[in-house]
């Protein structure tokens, strides 16, 4: 038997020949490897895994596992990038982020010459990190990381906020349209 949209049955009762595309639940696609210049719905790094996307367009998130590692090169995000406990994250060459970037308590992460429509966010990472030539609709937000925050020649729309990281982050010739705040009010 098959099976019809809402949209499609209400047009077939109307008497019209109106057609309405099928209606179907996003999926998930797991990476390991390689992907390429093709669509995906929601994207999935599995814990232990690497990833490379190079102008991937992905129409919800990335979600990236413990000890993964996702290198990104020019890709489309329509959601959010979301990384917990991960060995690597690195988003580069002009990627754009519908929504917001979050990295904690992981390791390493080079966020650098992207436009970030919402926050970037370094939390509790014990590995090095960068967030370096971005455009970020929101806020930038490093809390409490032991290896070192390089924060340098951003936009930032909202508030530039850094705590409990040891050392202090570095950089400068940020742009902040909101307060920079505690350990980054110099940069």
């Amino acid at each position: 038997m098959k099976t019809i949209s809402v949209f499609s049955a209400i047009a077939l009762l109307a008497g019209s020949n109106l057609v309405f595309p099928e209606v179907s639940n996003a999926e998930e696609r797991v990476c390991r490897g390689t992907i390429g210049a093709v669509t995906v719905d929601n994207l999935k790094v599995p814990d232990g895994a690497s990833c490379r996307l190079n102008a991937t367009r992905v129409q919800g998130n990335i979600v990236v596992g413990s000890n993964a590692k996702l290198t990104a090169t020019g890709i489309r995000v329509i959601g959010n990038i979301q990384a917990e406990n991960a060995a690597l994250v690195n988003v580069t060459s002009a990627s754009s982020i519908g929504g917001s970037i979050q990295i904690k308590q992981g390791k390493a992460a080079t966020i650098t010459g992207n436009t970030i429509n919402g926050s970037l966010q370094f939390e509790s990472n014990s590995g090095s990190l960068s967030a370096r030539n971005n455009k970020i609709g929101a806020d930038l937000q490093a809390f409490q990381n032991t290896r070192g925050v390089l924060i340098g020649s951003n936009r930032i729309n909202g508030n530039l906020q850094c705590k409990e990281n040891n050392p202090t982050p570095t950089g400068g010739r940020n742009i902040v349209q909101g307060n920079k705040e505690d350990q980054c009010a110099r940069l």
